[in-house]
């Protein structure tokens, strides 16, 4: 399918590259966008779908009681109306846990997961803290909860260095219906895969930041053991916002995972690595 932004009744999307189908979920508050840095590197190999979550950019929405099912629901549409009979599934924060989620459902239909940035295995004290932020929001709106959400997704120093880009990402909260975002975080924030991951038959990659706050290496580590089928990345001194900060360091692990994935070359049984390969942090 050629390039281009298209629009189904309910989801806009975007297909371009050629090759098996990868479906690309972004986090909360963001846009199909945010995978722009990854997106050329992987074209010669696959056909990105990268798609706007209902209540985001392109795609209409604006209530507030939104479940991961009805995420699910939406995938599993744009999945169909594309006529794709397998796909692989890449998500990013909430899109690392609408994916799985999707999986579990439609085993049948997926290839393989990434899990990108994601939760799962929260302690109470994690859990309260994003209780605390929501309860905040909820009461105060949220713009007041801006900063602090820039501060856990973007090192300093990109901060300073990248002040546009830092801005459009600020601009893209702004512009999410708050209802939409109350609801998306709501859904973030109450969503524990611990006692179902072990369900995800495929292959997966799990990868996140080494300074990532709320989504650290502690607790994608346990989601790396709880699934049958992982291989385990830490990107060394980045924190949550891996797609837009260093999509460069991103790509050699999802194409490579991917590759392997495509050449049935991935080990049946799981991996307890960093960087794919030992302890030892990815650069």
């Amino acid at each position: 399918m050629a390039g281009g932004r298209v629009t189904t009744p309910d989801i806009s999307y975007r297909v371009s590259g050629s090759g098996p189908p990868l479906y690309m979920i972004h986090g909360i508050g963001s846009r199909q966008g945010t995978w722009d840095g990854v997106v050329p590197a992987l074209e010669p190999h696959f056909s990105c779908v990268r798609y706007d979550l209902r209540g985001h950019g392109g795609s209409p929405g604006t209530e507030s009681t939104l479940s991961l099912e009805q995420l699910v629901a939406d995938l599993e549409m744009l999945r169909a109306h594309l006529g794709h009979e397998t796909i692989h599934v890449m998500g990013h924060s909430l899109g690392g846990m609408i994916g799985p989620a999707y999986a579990r459902t439609y085993p049948d239909r997926v290839m393989s997961v990434g899990l990108l940035s994601t939760a799962a295995g929260r302690t109470e004290p994690d859990r309260l803290k994003l209780q605390a932020i929501g309860d905040a929001m909820a009461e105060r709106g949220v713009v007041p909860a801006i900063q602090t959400f820039v501060d856990r997704w973007f090192t300093d120093g990109f901060i300073a260095g990248n002040p546009g880009l830092v801005d459009r990402r600020i601009s893209q909260i702004r512009n999410t219906p708050e209802p939409v975002f109350l609801g998306v975080f709501r859904i973030y924030a109450t969503t524990e895969m611990g006692p179902w991951l072990k369900e995800i038959r495929c292959p997966c990659l799990v990868l996140t930041g080494e300074l990532d706050g709320g989504c650290p290496p502690r607790l994608n580590r346990f989601i790396s053991s709880r699934l049958p089928r992982a291989r385990f990345v830490v990107l060394e001194g980045v924190k949550h916002a891996i797609l837009l900060e260093c999509p460069e360091r991103v790509v050699p692990h999802v194409r490579d995972f991917l590759l392997d994935v495509e050449h049935q070359r991935f080990a049946d049984e799981p991996t307890s690595t960093e960087d794919g390969i030992g302890e030892s942090p990815a650069t």
